[in-house]
């Protein structure tokens, strides 16, 4: 088994296209054609971390936070990230990361913060705009059929929770084969109508190459005639946080209480409000203020996240109480969906979580 098997099961759920801009998520050390012996995960890499793949004769660490997020000019070892590069590469170690992308689906890191709490049924809280395309194709009637269940086979046609959905009509193309062509239907130099079936999809922007190839392989013509039209559509499985309700209400001291258990955390900072029953919840992973409107604009009780600053507090207005409960503290639980992944996929494959706790912060 190469690295590049295990790294391809965690794009097929977290896609690189699907991070943001300024995220530096995918292969950042190492060899992805080498054999993989074994994997660790974490949330950062460090020099402990490193050092203890060594201690385990693993050649691929992954990791939730990119260990280089802008370029590197040098590498004498001046940081913890210039050393970490360096005993990687001595040893012959990949470093990966899914940060943002696994953010940012409906299987990632907000959904395990979900499942952590015990909300139920969770939805995006802000879907992601213009990620989404219209495929439309031109087939005979008899053919139509195969290319229709090809491009759905390649994830286009998913509405939500509906597969292979598609608009089919019926109608006429016509074409003169040049010279050079090989027609499937017609004579050359000849003018040719044929009764054709138009059929639309829909498909994720990060999908289209994959199902344009799968068009072209199963359509019977030389030259199949496709539109690809992008959407202002949002699409409900990709997008920023997560927001459902709880199995019964808590009352918020309670609730708070199963937050710090849940997550250890030591502290939780969150803000005066008058709500004293909590049952529907917001979440973010990381560094979430930017959602705090979208969780008041969805009524959330309470929206859970990292790294609130002190001013974005009062931006709830009484309206949602805001709890901080801490970076690392948040998304801690990441490293369960990376295995989760592998071990689908690769059962008897050797993956362990990380034992270092790579929290850079402390409290008192």
């Amino acid at each position: 088994m190469k690295i590049h098997d295990i790294l391809s099961e965690i794009e097929a759920v977290a896609p690189l296209s699907l991070q943001e801009s300024y995220d530096n998520a995918g292969l950042l050390v190492g060899d992805a054609h080498q054999d993989a012996t074994g994997a660790l995960l974490c949330i950062d890499v460090t020099e402990d971390v490193i050092d203890e793949a060594i201690a385990l004769g693993y050649n691929l660490v992954i990791a939730h936070h990119p260990l280089i997020f802008s370029g590197l000019k040098r590498l004498q070892g001046a940081n913890y990230i210039e050393r970490c590069v360096i005993k990687a590469i001595k040893h012959s170690i990949a470093i990966y990361a899914a940060h943002t992308n696994l953010d940012a689906v409906s299987n990632g890191v907000n959904k395990k913060i979900c499942e952590k709490i015990g909300i139920i049924q969770p939805t995006i809280l802000r879907k992601q705009k213009q990620v989404l395309s219209k495929i439309c194709t031109f087939v005979p009637q008899k053919y139509a059929d195969e290319v229709r269940q090809a491009l759905c086979n390649a994830g286009a046609g998913t509405i939500g929770n509906y597969s292979d959905c598609s608009y089919n009509s019926q109608g006429f193309g016509t074409f003169k084969a040049l010279d050079a062509a090989h027609p499937f239907v017609g004579e050359i130099g000849e003018m040719h109508t044929e009764q054709e079936m138009k059929i639309e999809v829909l498909c994720p922007n990060y999908l289209i190459s994959k199902a344009i190839s799968a068009l072209v392989a199963s359509h019977p013509y030389e030259e199949p005639a496709y539109d690809i039209i992008p959407l202002a559509n949002s699409q409900d499985t990709i997008g920023a946080g997560m927001i459902g309700k709880l199995a019964a209400p808590m009352i918020l001291s309670d609730f708070l209480q199963h937050i710090k258990q849940v997550f250890s955390c030591s502290t939780i900072r969150y803000s005066q409000s008058n709500i004293d029953t909590i049952q529907t919840v917001a979440v973010c992973g990381g560094s979430g203020s930017f959602l705090i409107s979208d969780a008041i604009a969805h009524q959330a009780d309470i929206f859970i996240t990292g790294d609130v600053k002190y001013h974005d507090f009062f931006v709830a207005e009484n309206k949602m109480i805001i709890a901080d409960i801490g970076h690392y503290e948040s998304e801690q639980y990441t490293k369960e969906i990376f295995y989760e992944i592998i071990n689908k996929k690769f059962p008897t494959f050797a993956l362990q979580f990380s034992k270092v706790n790579t929290n850079p912060i402390k409290y008192v």
